[in-house]
């Protein structure tokens, strides 16, 4: 073919991806037959197996996964629903997930959802639509109807990091974990204490804001409360900004997680001159890598993501091989991570 520019133009090939049936016609086989090498405990001749994976290699054959999940109505896709899941902690736990799932040999899909139960309802829906065979659910509550819409599917359901009555969870003790700091705090002397949360309300944040001020206060602590707009760093400047800015200042300041201590501790120093802990001890949650840098160097409690993850990967396990059991649970009990803002 001549274009106008008179340069030659060969016609373009069509995009495809390589099928059953060209490993077939290389090996010179039936298509059923790589349909059943490729099939686990299928019975195939071994010479036959042989001619079919040296074709399938050649031509860079891949099984059609999304077909087999059509045929069998469920597929090896695992949802990972959250809000922000770049943000924090998060990122680290959804990466550990990825990571298990994937050696578990399942497909992880992210999506970054809002916190609503329309929202939460359509990320499901999607998940359903392509016969996802579990949900791992990390951000927001989860709605009655996301929870029936599971069963009826068939589908697992796991909610990471608080208590979901009812539900398969890896749940983190973020009360007792909460209460400890109130005790290490009143251990110390500390009278005056601040507690720097969140508007986000998630179950997780609210957990550990309940623990810490009921402990404080069932300790004879006075409690001075202040919540950032959400769970960042952006958070934790305006926390810090309502805490320390008043004529009554906290001697210690437990935060609800390790983004809002470090706007917290930036605020604190960077505004206000104040040295940390001579003049303010400070205590987080998560220990995020950044929690062990020289500008913070932070005493916070640890959740381990790849624990975190294997536990929600055998309860996908478990709910998969046993459908009709009552709700199962995996705790994890936070470790203390000492370091020096306290």
């Amino acid at each position: 073919m001549i274009s106008s520019a008179g340069e030659s133009k060969e016609p373009q090939k069509e995009r495809r991806f390589v099928s059953a049936e060209d490993v077939a016609k290389l090996a010179g086989v039936s298509r059923s037959a790589v349909s059943r090498t490729f099939t686990p405990g299928a019975s195939v001749a071994p010479l036959t197996r042989e001619k079919v994976l040296r074709a399938a290699e050649e031509l860079g054959y891949q099984v059609n996964d999304l077909a087999r999940a059509v045929l069998n109505n469920h597929s090896r896709l695992v949802g990972i629903v959250a809000t922000n899941p770049e943000v924090g902690f998060r990122a680290h736990l959804a990466f550990a997930l990825g990571k298990a799932l994937m050696q578990r040999g399942s497909i992880p899909i992210l999506i970054n959802t809002g916190q609503t139960e329309d929202e939460l309802l359509a990320a499901q829906r999607t998940l359903i639509g392509h016969r996802a065979e579990a949900t791992i659910i990390l951000s927001g509550s989860t709605p009655k109807t996301f929870v029936d819409l599971a069963h009826r599917n068939g589908q697992a359901l796991v909610v990471i990091g608080r208590s979901e009555p009812g539900m398969d969870q890896v749940r983190v003790a973020n009360t007792d974990a909460a209460a400890r700091v109130a005790s290490i705090f009143v251990e110390r002397g500390y009278r005056t204490l601040g507690m720097a949360g969140s508007h986000s309300g998630t179950p997780s944040i609210t957990e550990r804001e309940a623990g810490f001020i009921q402990k404080a206060e069932a300790l004879g602590a006075k409690v001075l409360v202040a919540r950032g707009r959400d769970s960042d760093y952006a958070g934790g400047l305006d926390a810090g900004a309502a805490l320390l800015s008043g004529q009554e200042r906290p001697q210690a300041v437990f935060c609800v997680n390790d983004q809002i201590a470090f706007g917290l501790m930036d605020f604190a120093r960077d505004r206000l001159g104040l040295a940390i802990p001579q003049d303010l001890a400070v205590i987080g949650f998560d220990d995020v890598p950044e929690a062990a840098w020289l500008s913070y160097r932070l005493t916070t409690f640890r959740q381990d993501p790849n624990l975190m993850a294997s536990h929600a990967v055998r309860l996908i396990d478990r709910r998969l091989a046993e459908p009709n059991a009552s709700p199962f649970l995996e705790s994890v009990l936070p470790d203390l991570v000492r370091r020096e803002s306290f």
